[in-house]
């Protein structure tokens, strides 16, 4: 199904009701930015095209009819939609008061909250440049991102809307699902493609460094620092930091990561003096951090503030349709690399490889097509495909037998071999004529 281009931020202090309001707008097929709090909400505005906002009243510090107001002054276009768990007559007089459009109260169905956002957005017309046509996608490659699927299609979508703003994105998927090139090209097909892109393997780094390397240090922080060094968010200033494997960093790390969504700024290991930073950053995982949460290893606050945008890489073997137009881009590659030139893949080749399930996802792909353009003069057929991938023989089911009859099935072997020959028989068994005929009684 096509994605519908709206986008839709919705706010509230509830990471429960957060979650549950983004799987509602994603089984309505439209896409979401989150924000726990009326600070990050204004900052998504102020960064995003938004088309409708859907906001709690009850929040903490700052409540929500203050984000109506402000986006009503500052963001007249924008249709707004309340949600409460309190309500009350004069609660939703002010709220329509301050601009909201409509008001749901806690709990409702889903089809009482489409039916709200439709309200909000009935009279709503999508501009041109707000998002990339369906009609504008025909073309599979997009900045090293190759596929024909609807979901090849979804993520172009989302990066055309995110591209542009410092909006803070995880991807989360499995190994070889292309989670770095998805994050390359949002950086490199917006407006800070000529700023640093800077890529960090948090699982590469010993814990114990990591912190020293992402903030830097200054001279006499810890043995060894003979001089004040620059870390790699300093290196990002002013394009993006692509924090991969973020599941590995240390709780450590994480409470300083927090800290530099949270203020916009970085204190370098032995400093007290803080400096204000300009990046974006964008995490990728394949861990489950919903599972890490609950077992303590990863901050909930700092997923949701790093989950703003949440991309899913999705894996190779729920996307198969993108197969083809891969396997012909590696070809093309694999080609120039090895001096090949004309190359073709057999159709039963590719129902081989259309028929594995792909556990390591396109790089899994990507190596055995290297290896088949290496193999091969200029055709890759069946003959070529590693056996691992191709049909696996059916194993024999074995069932439990008595002995006498395990034995008399092979005293039958044996006889059929030798046209039924008792005493050769018996000479191969090493037995006499008599006790062979009684073990075939």
């Amino acid at each position: 199904m096509k994605l519908k281009k709206e986008n839709i931020l919705i706010v509230d202090d509830n990471y429960d009701m957060l979650e549950l309001l983004q799987r509602h707008l994603k089984s309505f097929n439209f896409h979401t930015y989150k924000a726990s709090s009326v600070v990050e909400a204004i900052e998504v505005l102020k960064t995003t095209s938004i088309d409708l906002l859907i906001t709690d009243l009850q929040m903490p510090e700052i409540n929500g009819i203050e984000l109506i107001r402000y986006t009503s002054e500052h963001f007249p276009s924008i249709p707004k939609l309340v949600i409460t768990g309190f309500p009350s007559v004069d609660t939703a007089i002010n709220a329509v008061k301050s601009g909201a459009l409509d008001y749901l109260i806690k709990p409702f169905t889903g089809e009482e909250f489409k039916k709200a956002i439709q309200n909000c957005l009935k009279n709503d017309v999508l501009k041109p440049n707000q998002a990339i046509e369906r009609k504008n996608l025909k073309e599979t490659f997009y900045s090293g991102i190759v596929g024909s699927s609807e979901e090849h299609f979804k993520l172009i979508d989302v990066i055309e809307r995110v591209k542009d703003n410092r909006v803070t994105v995880l991807i989360e998927g499995e190994s070889g699902t292309g989670k770095e090139l998805i994050a390359r090209a949002i950086h490199y097909n917006g407006r800070f493609a000529a700023q640093p892109f800077i890529t960090v393997n948090c699982g590469g780094i010993p814990e114990s460094l990591l912190e020293s390397e992402l903030f830097g240090y200054v001279k006499g922080a810890f043995t060894g620092a003979n001089e004040t060094k620059k870390g790699l968010f300093h290196a990002a200033e002013g394009g993006t930091i692509f924090l991969d494997e973020i599941g590995n960093a240390s709780l450590a790390v994480q409470s300083r990561l927090l800290r530099v969504l949270q203020e916009k700024e970085i204190t370098m290991v032995g400093s007290q003096k803080p400096q204000k930073i300009e990046v974006r950053i964008i995490s990728a995982t394949n861990s489950n951090l919903q599972e890490m949460m609950k077992n303590g290893t990863f901050r909930e606050d700092l997923y949701y503030r790093l989950n703003i945008v949440s991309i899913e890489s999705i894996p190779l073997r729920n996307r198969k349709a993108d197969l083809l137009p891969l396997i012909n881009n590696f070809i093309k590659k694999y080609e120039k690399e090895y001096g090949k030139s004309n190359i073709t893949i057999t159709p039963k080749a590719i129902a081989i490889l259309t028929r594995h399930d792909w556990p390591g996802n396109v790089r899994e792909l990507e190596n055995i097509i290297q290896r088949l353009i290496v193999l091969c003069d200029n055709t890759i057929d069946v003959d070529l495909i590693p056996n691992q991938l191709k049909y696996k023989q059916p194993s024999e089911t074995f069932h439990l037998k008595p002995l006498h009859e395990i034995e008399k099935a092979y005293i039958l072997k044996v006889l059929s071999a030798v046209h039924n020959n008792k005493t050769k028989a018996a000479e191969i068994l090493q037995i006499d004529r008599k006790t062979l005929r009684q073990k075939l009684l």
